[in-house]
Order: C-alpha cells, then structure tokens, then sequence
C-alpha cells in the first residue's frame, strides 16, 4: 500500500521553472507526458519521459507545461488478467482542472488559469434546520427561460442570471442541488441508440466542469472561461444568499465495464482504481459496469482531493453523494460506517461547515444503508418518501377498492416527525434528507396522474425505471378532463408538498414540482435532453396556485421553529432546540396505542412546541385527514393554549389570505383527504 503522504500534488503544479506533472501508478512500467500545439490538439510538440519516484508517484517535468497547454499522459505496464495498459491511449489526467474534446470519447487534459476574484463574498453557512434543497439542473433550470438572453439560456451563467436567481429567492429556498457538473459523457449504449446521457451520472474527470453547460462564449474561449463562468455562477448565488450543493459520482466512471472505452484511470492503474477479481472481473455494485475501490489509498485521495478542490477552490457549499454505500465499502467489498473516506469526509478540516449527503444505497449485498452512515453525514431517507407516497396515495387507490385503507397513522406521523426510527438520537432529525420525488422517478405532477410508467421513448421497451412508484392517478390515466379528477390530483399534490415541508428534517423540492411539471409518465427521463425534461415557465392558472401554495409554505417553515427542530425530544426531558411533541385523535383525546395502529384511524392532532435556543417559543397545531370522506374533529384542549390560528389548508385552490382563530374545545369540518396548520397561541 502507498504511504498516503506520497500522494500529495497530485496532476499538474507551475513553477517558475515550467511545469511538473505527478500521477500515481504502482503498475505502469513506462509513463510518458505529451503536449500538442496550442492551436492544434493533435499535433503532438513534445514528449516527455516520466520518471517513477517513491511511492509509486511518476513525475514529468516541462517548460512547455503552462497555462493553456494541452497535454496527454501514456501508460505502459506488464499484461495481466487486472491490468488494462496500451501505449497508444492518450489519457486524462485524473486531475486535469480542464478539458478539450477532440473527437467522439478522445480529450485532451488542459492547463488552466484557477485565478478568481471572489471579492467580499463568502459562503451563505445556511443553518441545516434552515435548509431547503432545490434539485436542479444545470442546462434544463434556464434552458427555456425567456427572461435569461437566449446566449446564456442552458448554461451556467444562465443559472446565474438575476430572473433565475430571484426565482429561486421568490420561492424561498435556501440550497441549490445541481444534478452532476463533473465533465461526463454519454454511454456507449446510449450513443449506439442515438441518446444522450441527461443527468450526468457517467463522470469523464472529478475536477473539470462540464464545458457543454458553460456559455457558447466561454466554450469557445476555452477551459479558463468554462471554470471563471462556473465561479462566476458560484459568487452571484452567494451574492443573493443561495447555498450550491454539487451531486458527484464517485462510485464509478464513464470507463465502464471492461469492453469500455480507456480513458483515465483504467489505463493508468486498473489495478488501484478499481473493484476486481483476481480474473480481472470488475466487481459491479453501481450498475453502471464499474466500481470505484476506494479502499485502495490512491482511489481514496483522488476523491479527498476532489471535494477539497471544489469546496475551496470553486466555493461550493455541500455535496451529496451518488450511491454513496460504494465509497463506503471496504477492501472485501463490505459496506461499514467506519470506512476511512467515510470518516475523513466528515473529520477533514478543509472541508469543515461543508454540507455532506449520502445517497445511503448502491445495488451490491448489503446495499441499502438508510440510517447507518457516521455522525455529520445527512441521508436522503427513502423510507420517509414511500411511506409518504403510501399515506396519500397508494392507501387511498386501496382505500377506494378494499373500503378501508391497508394501515393507518403511525408510521407516517414517525416520518412526519423526523424518522426517529431511523436516525439515531446522536444524528437527530437533520439527519434526514426529506423527499418526496427526486430527479429519478415520477414528478409530482406525474405522481398522481399515472399508475404506471410511460418510459417506451428511452429505448428499452419501457423494461428501464421502476414499477413500485406508490403513486395513484385517481381514476383516469394520464391526461384527463374530469375535472372531478383533476381537482382531486390538484389536492392530492398540495397535501404532498406540504408534507414534505412542514415535517422534521431537511426538505428537498425537485424542480418544477412547486409548480406541477409533467414528464408525460417516464420516470427515468435520463436520456432526454430536450423539452420533456427542461423547465418550463408557461404555466397554467392551476400551476400559478400550485406555486403560491408552496410559497406560502416554504414562509410557513421558516417562520415556526416548531416545524423544523435540530435534536430530537425525549419524555420529561428539556432538549434545546426540539420539538415537544403532543398527539391527539379527532376528538381531541390523546392519541391511544390503537389509535396508532388501526388502519381504521387515519386522522391525527399534532402539536409541536420548539425549545427555544436561538429563536422566540413557537408552537403549532397540524391536523392530518388521510381517508377520502369529511370528519368534525373537536381541537384539543392544550396547557397554555388559548387559541388557534388557521395559517394554511389543503382544500383551497389558493392559500388562505384571511386567519381565523378557533378556541381548543372547538368543532371544524374537515374536507376529504387534507391538511390544516394553526398557529398555537397563549393566553399570554
């Protein structure tokens, strides 16, 4: 194993005597530095014979390695069943910072300029209980947008650009989750079909932007005006206070399985870089043909290097990790909490404040880890989305055949307040990223529309995408006029959405479900780099109240600490920062053990009162109705409770404009299927 100290410097440093080149390779017997001419990438005007040094650590020293240069590295190595060497291939730099394509799957790695004047701007630090995330992409979030100038529209000074900013800051939320933005290409099964990989999840090179989502101008003027656009992007986000957490791949590489095309680090130490058996079979367990094995020291720092470059170099503010449960395996390919890249994430003190979320599955043996990653680390919780997604939807389709839905309350109201059940008390409800739709599936709109997928368009005989949506299309697939319908879909969402951001923990929105956007039924819309997964902005007067309703909501999270607590509450105990937390039925009773198991009773009284650390006391009354027929609740009776003030329901078309107060011991209709907010206030 190498010294991790030897791996230091790694890719390319400038000196004042020219350029040096560290690449690490305990497999290579040869290595060679290639520079082109500044105009022509495939004019070779030098080589350079690398010199392997201790710690297996090749270096190539040259004048001619400066900013601009466009350089290539060559591998050669002794033949076995785990290597993959071929003098021929001109290969990335792992760390290249830019990259020029040449031709289809052939680049060059690019000295770049990482000069950037951030001024006075600094990193927003929005606290975690404060955070909410907006999935987003890159191209498709401007793309469509007529207030951005059609030059920058799909890039990521489109992303910059004020009506997208003020957008994102009108809504309300605080964090922007970019789909990947690592340099990537298409797969090679994708470009046989004549697709395009959309999302990005096929990473070329851990340090490069995507130059195709950079602006025609600054792909024209090269690699430097790519990473100053992508700075550039960074700042006027921070300028108007808006977090950017980058999604990045780590478990794989766009190398693919072994018939793949060679283009970094399988030609450089197959061996290191990645899961095999001793036959050279790579040890699968991303799904995507490879797996990074970062038990290995190299694979190890390579992603260490990675995010301390972009969280300090490029000023990004969290990351959140593609089938994170891969970084996470060992050297016998076991996932354990403990893993050193795990742990150093979290422990790194170049990396302190920056915001960690785990994708806590992969698709090998002991793949799904929801709940078990280290302290610091935040998961996306599955288990609140299905239960969520169960609750309003797929219980109601069963409720409508069976008469009687297939469980009742409790499960949803332990996800509502925070997955105790899944996060340890030391993790806390911030522990849980809460989602109800993410990039990969159904959007909201589509979620309670369609029973099943509509995927025929990615050319796999609509074989690709999952079939347990848990979603409900309330009696008409797909499009429909009923409007009987359409008015109970409408509620259906506002009931979802509102879920998601009045629960404990950390929300995150997909983008455009605060407004109904529809993918016509795909629910794995990877390959679709056209309208059907852009944005759109002409929406129709349903979508305009969709959006208010989840404005007012996102005011509503902030404005009640009580709906956002850091740790969780225990019995007879005073924890800063929780929620105490009362429950009562629809008579205003306190909830009994059958009223939490009964599938009969899916009606519940939810009183929160925040612990105050840092903002004033504030307490909150929730009412829940999961069955599709009205009830009269009677409000509880609550110690130092004198009233109650309607903020917000889910049976209006538009969100209230008028509060009206209710005294405990009071009687209210509910509607089918809704939600009702309060604020709870004192006599005092």
């Amino acid at each position: 194993m190498t010294p991790a100290d030897s791996l230091h410097d790694l890719g390319v440093r400038l000196t004042s005597h020219g350029g040096e080149l560290r690449v690490y390779s305990a497999s290579a017997d040869a290595m060679e530095l290639v520079i082109f001419d500044d105009t022509d990438p495939n004019w070779v005007t030098r080589t350079v014979t690398m010199q392997k040094t201790q710690g297996s650590i090749w270096i190539g020293r040259s004048r001619s390695l400066k900013v601009g240069t466009r350089y290539a590295i060559k591998a050669s190595g002794e033949s076995t069943p785990t290597s993959a060497f071929n003098p021929a291939n001109l290969l990335i730099d792992p760390y290249a910072k830019g990259l020029v394509r040449v031709a289809a799957g052939q680049f060059r790695s690019a000295v770049v300029d990482t000069g950037f004047d951030w001024g006075d701007v600094a990193k927003p630090q929005v606290p975690l209980d404060r955070t909410v995330i907006y999935e987003a992409h890159a191209k498709g979030m401007s793309k469509l947008n007529r207030h951005v100038p059609e030059a920058l529209r799909g890039s990521y000074a489109g992303l910059a650009h004020e009506s997208t900013i003020g957008y994102l800051k009108d809504l309300g939320v605080t964090t922007v989750e970019l789909l990947p933005v690592h340099a990537f290409v298409s797969e090679q099964r994708l470009i046989r079909q004549g697709l395009t990989n959309y999302w990005g999840y096929n990473t070329l090179n851990f340090f490069t932007p995507h130059p195709p989502y950079a602006s025609k101008a600054a792909q024209a003027a090269g690699p430097d005006a790519i990473l100053r656009e992508f700075k550039g992007m960074v700042r006027l986000l921070h300028e108007a206070g808006l977090e950017v957490i980058l999604d990045v791949v780590y478990n794989h590489t766009a190398e693919e399985g072994r018939g793949g095309p060679t283009t970094s680090l399988r030609g450089l130490d197959n061996d290191a870089y990645y899961r095999q058996t001793e036959s050279g079979d790579y040890i699968d367990v991303t799904g995507c043909g490879n797996s990074l094995d970062t038990s290995h020291p190299a694979a190890h720092r390579l992603v260490m290097d990675s995010l301390r470059y972009w969280a300090n170099e490029v000023q990004v503010d969290g990351f959140r990790f593609d089938l994170a449960v891969t970084l996470g395996r060992d050297a016998t390919h076991e996932f354990t909490p403990e893993h050193p890249l795990l742990t150093e994430i979290i422990a790194d003190p170049a990396l302190a404040g920056v915001k960690m979320i785990s994708e806590p599955w992969d698709v090998g043996m002991g793949g799904w880890q929801t709940g078990n990653f280290p302290v610091g680390w935040i998961d996306w919780n599955d288990r609140y989305r299905d239960r969520v997604r169960n609750f309003w939807l797929s219980d109601v389709d069963y409720a409508r055949r069976a008469s009687t839905a297939p469980v009742g309350i409790g499960g949803f109201a332990t996800r509502l307040a925070g997955s105790s059940n899944t996060f340890s008390a030391e993790r806390g409800p911030l522990a849980s990223v809460n989602l109800v739709t993410a990039h990969d599936g159904f959007t909201l709109a589509d979620l309670v529309s369609y029973d099943v997928k509509r995927n025929v368009g990615n050319g796999e005989s609509n074989r690709d995408g999952t079939d347990n949506n848990r979603s409900f299309n309330h009696g008409a697939e797909g499009p429909t006029a009923d409007e009987v319908i359409l008015a109970t879909r409408r509620k259906a969402m506002r009931n979802l959405l509102a879920t998601l951001l009045l629960s404990a923990g950390v929300p995150m929105i997909t983008a455009g479900d605060e407004y109904g956007r529809t993918q016509r039924g795909n629910n794995n819309a990877y390959c679709h780099d056209s309208e059907l997964t852009w944005l759109s902005f002409a929406v129709d007067k349903w979508q305009h109240n969709l959006h208010a309703h989840a404005r007012r909501l996102l005011q509503l999270r902030r404005e009640n600490p009580a709906l956002r607590p850091v740790r969780f509450g225990r019995p007879g105990e005073t924890v800063p920062s929780s929620s105490r937390m009362d429950w009562y039925d629809q008579s205003g009773n306190t909830m009994s053990d059958d009223d939490w198991t009964s599938a009969r009773n899916r009606t519940l009284q939810y009183v929160a009162a925040s612990t105050p650390e840092v903002e004033e006391f504030n307490r909150i009354l929730l009412i829940v109705h999961g069955v599709e027929s009205p009830l009269t609740v009677t409000l509880p009776v609550h110690d130092g409770v004198d009233r109650f003030e309607l903020l917000w329901r889910s049976e209006d078309e538009t969100p209230l404009t008028e509060s009206r107060s209710f005294a405990p011991g009071d009687t209210l209709d509910l509607q089918p299927t809704s939600m009702l907010l309060f604020l709870a206030v004192s006599a005092d």
